[in-house]
């Protein structure tokens, strides 16, 4: 629930806030008659979204357990893909997402037509089908022993509202916080989730037969605790450690943090490395 909770409230976050400075651009440019556009836009991005996490959820239904189970590890693995760029992209460019944002708007209003909703349909929508996907992953990892997805998708719920909360509050101006602190910890976070949906999506795919190793293991915890106890439910709740954790998934698992999270760092501190003063020579001034 809680690894859930953060996934929500950082994905849905980013697409509030797209929203926010969308609307807000919009307001104060004294062109509120163009607002229906955007939020049509939003209200397909949604219904796109919400139809995407169906079709992961029930379409792999009528398939064979393998066949289940290489779907459910590939489509794991293009999460952790995705979530990965959407970190390090947000790192890098969020201090340029206004400008760049407000400069679409610009081209689309002067295009007119249908141009602002498709603007919003992308915007919000990439954010959208990434949250979707994300989710999906992290809620098979944790629910793979036959435990309930209720708390998981109640988790993620509740992330959702906070950030429409959070965005609605920002847009009024009665919050502010320091969103590259706030989107530096998440991120890190994020990085420590998808080690573990990425754990995941192997261990399917060695149940599928795709990758070799499944009795192969690192280390076999079941004599101290399951998966189904508060320690085990803890554990693969937040990192997605399994008592039974074959040599490829602990291999994948450090791997990922090791290489990912010192590279996360580093495009943070750059990002936020302010920009060298230039110099003007004497006498240049007229």
């Amino acid at each position: 629930m809680l690894g859930n909770y953060l996934i929500g409230l950082r994905e849905g976050l980013e697409a509030t806030l797209v929203v926010v400075i969308l609307v807000a651009y919009l307001v104060r440019s004294d062109r509120r008659g163009l607002l229906p556009r955007i939020w049509a836009g939003v209200a397909v991005a949604v219904a796109v979204s919400l139809g995407f996490g169906a079709l992961l959820t029930f379409g792999p239904r009528g398939m064979t357990f393998r066949a289940q189970e290489a779907l459910g590890g590939s489509l794991s693995i293009l999460a952790v893909c995705f979530v990965t760029w959407m970190v390090m992209w947000m790192a890098r460019s969020a201090r340029g997402l206004s400008g760049e944002l407000k400069g679409r708007v610009d081209r689309a209003a002067a295009a007119g037509g249908l141009s602002l909703t498709v603007v919003a349909v992308l915007a919000v929508g990439r954010e959208g089908l990434e949250t979707a996907l994300f989710l999906w992953s992290a809620t098979q990892a944790t629910t793979s022993g036959g435990a309930s997805s209720t708390l998981p998708l109640l988790g993620a719920a509740l992330g959702l509202l906070t950030a429409v909360v959070l965005g609605y509050l920002f847009y009024r101006g009665a919050l502010r916080i320091n969103l590259g602190a706030f989107f530096t910890w998440t991120g890190a976070i994020l990085i420590v989730v998808a080690a573990g949906v990425l754990s995941y999506g192997i261990h399917d795919l060695q149940e599928a037969s795709v990758l070799p190793g499944l009795n192969s293991l690192a280390f076999d915890l079941r004599s101290l605790f399951t998966e189904d106890s508060w320690a085990g439910t803890l554990l693969k709740g937040t990192v997605n450690l399994t008592p039974n954790t074959t040599w490829l998934q602990a291999v994948a698992w450090v791997a990922y943090v090791a290489v990912t999270m010192p590279l996360f760092l580093h495009v943070v501190r750059r990002s936020n490395r302010p920009a060298p003063a230039v110099r003007v020579p004497a006498g240049s001034a007229s």
